[in-house]
């Protein structure tokens, strides 16, 4: 037996190779990949969405929009068609969580730096205030880069449907203002498709480290040969 092993063990090791490799495809084959869920409003917390369309369980997108960005330049929903993109919600005055927000969303930036299918876009709730000027004052000391991270403001309106109807992720202010709105902490991942595909507390180190691996299932999902982190 130790002969027949000895003459035949080169075999035995190319054999042993080759379905060790076989086993492992069969396994990659068979394994089902990880898929994120696709938020619609009927599932979020209603207080969050607007009434009118709180009864939604399938095909919601953000809607269309247009707006302006730091530099001034008109910036519309087209820019993230094909693309995978975070968006928040802040103000440049905001003393409570919007810092913290802004400094994980500017992490997430070196992170996907390189990365031409992935962008970051943060929406003023005070737009009153944050004028095309003071986004770009606000950019430079976050160390916004342009070409990567939007920063939007416009009509009032505009950015509350956006919050209330497209990403969920606001709720009403509790006075006469039917515009006010009490912006969260949420990041919103967004795939090409327009699609919420996950929420973030903007202020957790863990669940931006969450973000980050939703985001890298997500690049499987549209991207098969995007860079891992």
């Amino acid at each position: 037996m130790r002969q027949f092993f000895y003459e035949y063990r080169k075999f035995l090791l190319l054999f042993a190779a080759v379905s060790g490799v076989i086993l492992l495809l069969f396994y990659r084959a068979l394994k089902p990949k990880p898929a994120l869920p696709i938020f619609q409003p009927a599932g979020v917390n209603a207080e969050l969405v607007d009434n009118s369309i709180q009864y939604v369980k399938k095909f919601h997108r953000i809607a269309d929009f247009e707006l302006q960005n730091q530099n001034g330049e008109n910036i519309t929903h087209k820019k993230f068609d094909g693309k995978i993109y975070i968006a928040d919600f802040i103000f440049t005055t905001c003393p409570s969580i919007c810092p913290i927000m802004t400094t994980n969303m500017g992490e997430i930036q070196q992170q996907v730096l390189q990365k031409s299918h992935v962008q970051l876009v943060s929406f003023s709730v005070t737009p009153e205030i944050d004028s095309v000027p003071q986004l770009k004052k606000y950019a430079l000391e976050k160390g916004v880069v342009d070409t990567k991270w939007d920063l939007l403001t416009g009509p009032k309106k505009t950015i509350y449907d956006l919050a209330r109807k497209s990403y969920l992720v606001a709720k009403i202010e509790p006075n006469e203002d039917p515009y006010a709105l009490i912006h969260t902490e949420n990041f919103v991942l967004v795939d090409p498709l327009r699609r919420i595909r996950g929420y973030y507390d903007g202020t957790n180190s863990e669940a931006m480290q969450q973000l980050l691996e939703d985001l890298q299932i997500l690049e499987a999902e549209f991207f098969e040969e995007s860079e891992a982190f």
